[in-house]
């Protein structure tokens, strides 16, 4: 069974898509949201193998979830949307499929067709666990689930949807083991780039991270701004 999540702001194309894949075999729709954000959170919390993805959404619009989700193998991006002009762009992104609004039963079916494909010859990606203390309880969460890593005297807290964790790896140790999946705001803190929504810049000139899953705002050096900016720019 293929997991379908919707991303629309449009509520009757949400209801339109969800129809049209209520006429699809095998495919379950585990959800629906309106924007960028609420994608990107979603994505980590009900693990689509396939995303039908608006293009033009206020916030972070179709094409910033796309390069967020760039190298994954899934979930795979078919955008939707009443543009033509966006194609090339979404084809650079390995978006499987770009479907043009009315989005036709038959185009869908292929789409998904391709995108199943294209789940199911990908490896498997390995799932990265951080292993440390819950209370006097030993426990693991999937490096997936992390919002916010922060240094805390010889323990690091994993901060993660469901509550914290102390690890006795430090920062930089984690860093080395994970280049590709953490990024580092400031030397006591380290953040999956994925949960990157955007930058708050206070009145005396320090820059805050907004961050998906967490109302944690940790701020970020001056040495680590521009590569953070980097990862939040369109390509």
């Amino acid at each position: 069974m293929t997991r379908v999540l919707i991303v629309d702001d449009e509520p009757l194309a949400r209801a339109r898509l969800a129809a049209l894949l209520g006429e699809c075999s095998g495919v379950e729709i585990v959800g629906n949201v309106a924007d960028g954000e609420a994608a990107l959170g979603a994505i980590g919390e009900l693990q689509p193998d396939v995303l039908l993805l608006d293009i033009n959404m206020p916030g972070i619009d179709g094409v910033g979830v796309a390069q967020r989700l760039a190298g994954r193998s899934r979930p795979q991006v078919i955008f939707c949307t009443a543009y033509e002009a966006h194609a090339l762009k979404a084809f650079e992104l390995g978006a499987a499929d770009y479907l043009l609004k009315p989005v036709r039963l038959e185009r869908l079916r292929e789409a998904l067709q391709r995108a199943q494909r294209r789940v199911a010859d990908a490896p498997r990606e390995a799932v990265a666990w951080l292993h440390g203390r819950h209370g006097s309880e030993q426990v693991r969460i999937a490096l997936d689930e992390v919002t916010c890593l922060l240094a805390d005297e010889k323990y690091v807290v994993v901060h993660h949807r469901r509550g914290e964790l102390l690890i006795e790896e430090s920062l930089r140790q984690l860093e080395e083991a994970y280049p590709e999946q953490l990024v580092r705001l400031h030397r006591n803190c380290l953040v999956p780039p994925a949960r990157l929504l955007g930058l708050k810049t206070l009145a005396d000139g320090r820059v805050l991270a907004r961050l998906d899953g967490t109302e944690l705002a940790p701020e970020i050096s001056r040495r680590n701004l521009p590569a953070v900016r980097k990862l939040l720019r369109p390509l």
